[in-house]
């Protein structure tokens, strides 16, 4: 109706206005208004999604990697789906939030499990999402996170780079990336510099100094959640594991038995490295029987779809070092046959 009226207008034809093309006019005006409060999600169920989410981040610490991956992507897949409709602003807020840390926890199970390429672009699809709420605590936590793929998987000056990045995103907004990119740029210069050299060891501690600083203003909120903000035995551990890495095995060693016993009975994953860790002090140390029978007994400690990639390469790791200074230890065999019987989690394999 409003084209063939527009037609007759330019061929110079009058035209009354009369109750069809008002009527058409107003269809138009009623469709506009069905489409802008027409959401295909509720309040009430975006409070559900976000429960939901901040529960899987409790989960992390304690749940199998594989099992918890799955809960993830099923909520992830609703999230998604609930975004190809058009819905209000601050839903639609709400939304890219829920994806943006849906898809930064996928990216940090990915690297428990093995496979950094997925974990890479798990990560990309989180800061996308995080970009389109303007929140720069939201995206400095999504970087952050990721540097961690680079720091375990060998490439330290990468680290490093996102680190600063996250760094530089959060600026001066209190939040727990303050906090975490410190502690990265910490870890990436010791492995990039090796244990022992002064100039590395202060530039090191002085990032931790930052993380302690940026960590006492954060919330109380974000320094008790261990997934989306950063706590204070995440920070004992990774403040030990820099200090490791940096061949400062009496402090380190400290520090890190005071971050085990921040953790509950339930908590595996990051208890599990802390626990190499201290037995790479013993290394360090010299004491290399003391050293095999911590890595033994914590690698005894771990049930079925507790073995994740990024776990069993350290206890490799920790075989290698061992290999080196001492190859006919008589705990290393005792140790390889341990590992060989233990093999790790399949990222690929069934749930």
């Amino acid at each position: 109706m409003l084209r063939r009226t527009l037609l007759q207008l330019l061929a110079g034809t009058g035209i009354a206005l009369d109750g069809q093309v008002l009527g058409s006019v107003e269809n138009i005006r009623r469709r506009m208004d069905d489409t802008l409060v027409s959401a295909t999600v509720s309040a009430a169920m975006l409070d559900q999604w976000e429960e939901a989410t901040i529960g899987f981040g409790r989960q992390y610490m304690n749940t199998p990697p594989l099992r918890l991956l799955c809960d993830v992507l099923l909520e992830f897949s609703a999230v998604r789906k609930a975004m190809e409709q058009r819905q209000p602003v601050d839903l639609q807020e709400r939304l890219c939030r829920m994806a943006a840390q849906l898809s930064g926890l996928s990216g940090m199970i990915m690297i428990n499990l093995g496979d950094h390429r997925l974990a890479r672009s798990f990560f990309r699809t989180g800061r996308t999402a995080a970009d389109e709420t303007g929140d720069r605590a939201l995206r400095a936590w999504v970087t952050a996170r990721e540097a961690l793929v680079p720091l375990y998987y060998g490439d330290p000056r990468e680290a490093l780079n996102l680190a600063k990045k996250s760094r530089d995103m959060a600026g001066q907004t209190p939040c727990a990336a303050q906090a975490m990119a410190p502690v990265v740029e910490a870890r990436a210069l010791a492995m990039l510099s090796g244990s022992g050299k002064k100039d590395v060891v202060d530039q090191a501690k002085r990032a931790l100094s930052r993380a302690r600083a940026a960590f006492s203003q954060m919330t109380a909120n974000e320094q008790d959640d261990s997934t989306f903000g950063y706590t204070e035995r995440q920070l004992y551990f990774h403040q030990g594991d820099a200090l490791v890495k940096l061949g400062q095995a009496m402090e380190a060693d400290l520090i890190l038995e005071q971050a085990l016993t921040k953790y509950g009975p339930s908590d595996w994953l990051d208890p599990t490295f802390i626990k190499f860790d201290r037995a790479q002090c013993k290394l360090l140390e010299g004491d290399i029987d003391e050293a095999m029978e911590m890595a033994q007994k914590t690698l005894a400690s771990l049930g079925d779809g507790c073995r994740p990639g990024i776990l069993m390469q350290r206890a490799h790791e920790m075989a290698r070092e061992v290999e080196a200074k001492d190859p006919n230890h008589k705990g290393l065999k005792l140790f390889q046959e341990a590992l060989r019987a233990a093999p790790m989690e399949d990222p690929g394999g069934d749930a």
